[in-house]
């Protein structure tokens, strides 16, 4: 938003030819994006940059023969990164993560063998998962209206759905009675995956196989508090009627209807419950509107359910959650390959912890050697050996890693780049 609140978009015309209906429509189509902030869901989803960068510098490594490379070359890669500074000194604050060395005068750099350790559990966990990929990759095409969808386009949610980068020669090829690869007009964008056989079994959706569970008729699940009372009004009335399978073609409903909404919040619902952290990008799953015939205007019926969605905005990326995925900011059931990750949090705040504990003692002593009396704060602060947290490689993504807090939620809550 520019200064005063205007949006940097929006120009007004003169007030004695503009019309007052348009600017109101204008101002409502803006007040779509509001909804109440939910501290622990927001907390939730806090995106790291530097957990971001660092995954991506390991898979640069990676693809490296012997999986080294030069500091030389990741300084190359920083402007992809969206980074500034020197290569060196950012790989030097995770020495848990990446291990700096010199030979013949030039400085390389490897992952340590705790993250080559990590790194080889993760792919462990990849080929453990690999009939759950294949069935939540049936899923999706299930529910999109030809039974196909665009290769690029399901990139982009690759990740939310833990789907490995080499999915499209690792497993689509060994499950022939199931996908096949079509491309008619010849061109790469234009690649398609395609559901050879549907399966009764997969075509249950995650609130029939919870009203099975629990023997009732399915139904939506509502994680307001009890003072929201209009919220619960509306969403009762809802929930009133027939719950509709995301599993049923949409053109068996009429646009703009109400078993048309309900089936359109239902496989928002269902898309959710497939990805790991229980989270979208909106503008992402925009680009999907034809394929699982969802209205254009997708953040409009979002915000009219805050009971089952919770929309945030969040480092101005557009993201909604399900809430029932979450039991205050705590993610309720865990993907194994979430496990993973978590672990790869910890191991990187480790080394970041160890790098300032090393900058602030030596900071002391230069203080010290200069002959500088030490205050009361000062010398608490020795003590403790926790040292000052420094600030962030990029201006307002926030410095709070070592806030107690936001320690603990680190590890806990990490997202796929989102550009997730």
């Amino acid at each position: 938003m520019a200064a005063g609140g205007t949006h940097p978009t929006m120009k007004f015309r003169n007030p004695k030819t503009s019309s007052l209906p348009s600017l109101f429509c204008i101002l409502r189509n803006f007040s779509l994006w509001s909804m109440k902030k939910d501290p622990a869901l927001e907390s939730a989803l806090c995106r790291n940059r530097r957990w971001i960068v660092n995954n991506q510098i390991k898979n640069i490594i990676l693809r490296c023969p012997n999986q080294v490379t030069t500091v030389g070359f990741i300084q190359k890669k920083f402007k992809t990164l969206d980074l500034q500074g020197k290569a060196l000194n950012w790989l030097m604050k995770y020495p848990c993560c990446f291990e700096v060395y010199r030979e013949n005068d030039e400085q390389y750099c490897r992952l340590t063998k705790r993250m080559i350790s990590l790194v080889e559990e993760e792919e462990s966990v990849k080929d453990q998962q690999e009939t759950v990929f294949v069935e939540r990759l049936a899923k999706l095409l299930m529910m999109s209206s030809r039974r196909k969808l665009n290769v690029v386009k399901l990139n982009e949610l690759q990740r939310n759905f833990g789907f490995p980068d080499d999915y499209l020669v690792r497993i689509v090829p060994k499950y022939t009675d199931v996908f096949r690869i079509v491309n008619y007009s010849g061109r790469r964008n234009s690649m398609e995956i395609e559901l050879v056989s549907w399966s009764r079994n997969l075509a249950i959706s995650a609130i029939e196989s919870r009203a099975r569970e629990q023997q009732t008729e399915p139904c939506f699940s509502c994680s307001l508090p009890l003072s929201w009372v209009k919220s619960w009004e509306r969403f009762n009335e809802f929930n009133g009627t027939p719950y509709i399978s995301p599993y049923i073609e949409a053109r068996e409903f009429l646009e703009g209807s109400k078993e048309m909404e309900k089936r359109a919040v239902g496989l928002v619902h269902e898309l959710l419950s497939l990805t790991l952290w229980k989270k979208a990008s909106i503008v992402k799953l925009e680009h999907f509107s034809r394929e699982f015939g969802l209205p254009e205007r997708l953040n409009v019926l979002l915000l009219k359910h805050p009971g089952i969605f919770y929309v945030s905005n969040k480092y101005q990326i557009y993201t909604v959650v399900l809430r029932e995925g979450y039991y205050g900011s705590e993610l309720i059931n865990k993907d194994p390959l979430v496990v993973v990750k978590e672990k790869f949090g910890e191991l990187m705040q480790e080394g970041l912890y160890e790098y300032n504990q090393r900058r602030h003692v030596l900071k002391l002593e230069k203080k010290r050697k200069r002959g500088e009396v030490l205050g009361r704060s000062q010398n608490r602060e020795e003590r403790s050996i926790l040292g000052t947290p420094e600030k962030d490689d990029h201006p307002g993504q926030g410095s709070a890693l070592y806030d107690p807090e936001e320690r603990k939620r680190f590890y806990k809550v990490l997202f796929d780049d989102d550009t997730s």
